[in-house]
């Protein structure tokens, strides 16, 4: 509806990107055609995290390291303790591959090594409890978007188990209907993978969930379906919720939100 557009028009969204080779892809044209103001922070170069008063939206990106990797990457502590006031503040959350462990970590779920590593185009599938739920009510049953990741997680408590796959049974989740968490990646394009396989050479040994860097690159209809569906989820995330306009935060249009479930300092 035009008039919910124009309420969330505008909104301020920050992009939290861990390396230079993982950007957020699609997500970005989506943002300036949506009206939207998108600013990156890049941890990795020591950039600052903003006040999360000024935030509408946060976007958390993948990465190599693990969510455990506080020792050689100090600023994953200081990135958990904002993204837990993010999502308690009602903001509307959108993790990706290590970002959406660092969510399931922040809600108090167990962050662990998968039975293996799962890189390249592989389907999932939806659960029914997803199928009821917004933003995913319009996403396909069956799709294949892109993964490279090594670890996964356990849903949260109060959150929606969203989407499975063969190699790995906990592939999303969504949490109050702002807060998704995805396993794998739709935002990623053609140059996103090459950058990837640049700089990951070392995870691409043979294995049964594991393809060839061409088989990754050179699949033009798998980048087509995948922005297709990515794009339906954003729109879907920007419809669900709208700007509240008493108390500065965020309201979710129809529904009851669970209790926090925070992990324990």
């Amino acid at each position: 509806m035009a008039g919910d557009r124009e309420e969330v028009a505008g909104m301020r969204i920050v992009c939290i990107q861990h390396v230079s080779f993982e950007d957020a892809g699609l997500i970005v044209p989506w943002a300036a055609a949506s009206e939207h103001r998108f600013e990156v922070v890049r941890l990795y170069e020591g950039q600052g995290l903003p006040s999360v008063s000024d935030v509408d939206w946060a976007v958390v990106m993948g990465g190599p390291m693990s969510v455990h990797d506080e020792a050689q990457f100090p600023w994953l502590k200081t990135e958990k303790d904002w993204i837990e006031r993010v999502i308690g503040q009602d903001r509307v959350v959108l993790g990706i591959c290590l970002g959406a462990q660092m969510i399931a970590q922040v809600l108090g779920a167990r962050v662990f090594p998968n039975a293996c590593k799962e890189i390249g185009w592989f389907p999932v599938f939806k659960t029914q409890d997803a199928a009821q739920i917004r933003p995913l009510k319009m996403l396909p049953t069956v799709m294949t978007p892109f993964h490279w990741h090594g670890e996964t997680f356990d849903i949260p408590a109060g959150a929606v188990h969203a989407f499975s796959s063969q190699a790995c049974p906990n592939q999303a989740f969504v949490y109050d209907e702002r807060v998704v968490a995805l396993q794998f990646h739709m935002e990623m394009t053609p140059q996103g993978v090459r950058r990837l396989v640049e700089n990951c050479p070392g995870d691409l040994q043979a294995r049964p969930f594991v393809q060839a860097a061409d088989a990754m690159t050179n699949n033009a209809r798998a980048f087509e379906s995948t922005h297709m569906t990515m794009h339906t989820l954003l729109d879907e995330m920007e419809r669900t919720t709208r700007k509240k306009v008493l108390g500065g935060g965020w309201q979710v249009i129809g529904y009851s939100p669970p209790t926090l479930g925070m992990r324990h300092h």
